[in-house]
């Protein structure tokens, strides 16, 4: 082989090299990316199912009351009014884990079980 075919071949592997080490850094950055995203989507389905559990037991919902501060490791789910009213601010309707920062994220369902901000 002449000098400029084996320049031409460590050129050409090099280029490989390279991109397939960029393409796994992209790779690995994608999955985190899902992996947060999953957990709020995760948070969101259990918030609903709760939320149905205490539609189908009876409880009033109209007040916007906290439904638990256990839902997953730092996840709360809370009640609230969309736009929110005083209601929603009374201290025995606010998720305490959240308000005192033990909790990082909550998941607020309005009374009819909509979505109104998951964090």
């Amino acid at each position: 082989m002449d000098q400029r075919t084996k320049l031409f071949v460590m050129s050409l592997i090099f280029v490989l090299v390279v991109g397939v080490g960029v393409m796994k850094l992209n790779e690995t950055r994608v999955i985190k990316k899902d992996a947060s995203v999953s957990t709020a989507d995760q948070a969101t389905a259990k918030a609903r199912a709760l939320y149905k559990k205490a539609l189908s037991n009876g409880t009033d919902l109209s007040q916007g009351p906290c439904l638990t501060n256990d839902l997953m490791p730092d996840w709360v789910v809370d009640v609230v009014h969309s736009p929110r009213e005083d209601v929603d601010d009374l201290s025995h309707n606010l998720c305490q884990r959240y308000v005192d920062g033990f909790s990082k994220h909550i998941v607020e369902l309005d009374p009819s079980g909509n979505v109104v901000r998951v964090r």
